[in-house]
């Protein structure tokens, strides 16, 4: 995994530096950043795959800066949170994030986190095929670009997001449980993911719904889960 950078943003350099040595010991780079305005800098100097990012930091926090970030670029960011509370992670989610990963953590959950953002993002990022274009009214997904337009304009989704989408327009019509979707899209076993699955529907709905309550592509069916309105 030589070929992958990861941009390590927190104020606290000895958690900077453990980071730098766990992803090392992988085979990943590691570009390094105290705050969020010196993580702006790093990301524009360097060719980022993924950024690791504390929420509590001086100058520019992590909340502040994944919006930033999420203005330009679509790579993954996991969240560095020192707080157990769940309103913490759910901000970092409904903002830009793609996972989360509590303090203090565990070196092997961290590299496995890692890994598995690295490998969806690049495998996104590098397919290769025939152009496919999928339509449900107004909305299209075109599979070779990895695009969702709505009207013919793209709609910026982050990676976690653009793979839901996927997965409900490529399936439009069939009804995904919460713990289906985040087995297929995050490919973890999908114990206690409601509160993940509902941010990124959330966000998904407001990017693509003229009236996110009351939905005309991305809708709930009571008690079961989510499907795409054909």
């Amino acid at each position: 995994m030589n070929q992958y950078t990861v941009l390590v943003v927190d104020d606290e350099k000895e958690i900077r530096d453990a980071i730098e040595i766990y992803l090392k010991n992988d085979g990943i780079t590691v570009v390094k950043a105290k705050d969020g305005i010196e993580a702006i800098e790093k990301l524009h100097e360097h060719d980022i795959q993924l950024i690791i990012l504390d929420i509590m930091m001086p100058r520019l926090d992590g909340i502040a800066t994944t919006i930033k970030i999420r203005e330009e670029k679509n790579i993954p960011i996991i969240i560095l949170s020192a707080k157990m509370e769940d309103t913490d992670k759910i901000l970092g989610l409904q903002i830009g994030a793609d996972d989360y990963i509590t303090k203090p953590f565990s070196p092997l959950e961290l590299i496995a986190r890692v890994k598995s953002q690295l490998r969806r993002y690049m495998t996104l990022g590098t397919y290769q095929g025939a152009e496919k274009v999928i339509r449900l009214n107004d909305l299209t997904l075109n599979e070779a670009a990895k695009e969702v337009a709505l009207q013919g304009e793209p709609v910026k989704f982050t990676p976690i997001e653009y793979r839901i989408v996927e997965l409900l327009i490529k399936n439009a019509g069939r009804v995904y449980s919460i713990d289906e979707i985040y087995e297929r899209v995050w490919k973890e076993p999908g114990y206690n993911a409601e509160n993940t699955v509902a941010v990124h529907i959330r966000k998904i709905r407001e990017k693509i719904e003229i009236d996110a309550k009351n939905p005309r592509y991305l809708k709930v069916v009571w008690g079961i889960g989510y499907k795409m309105e054909k």
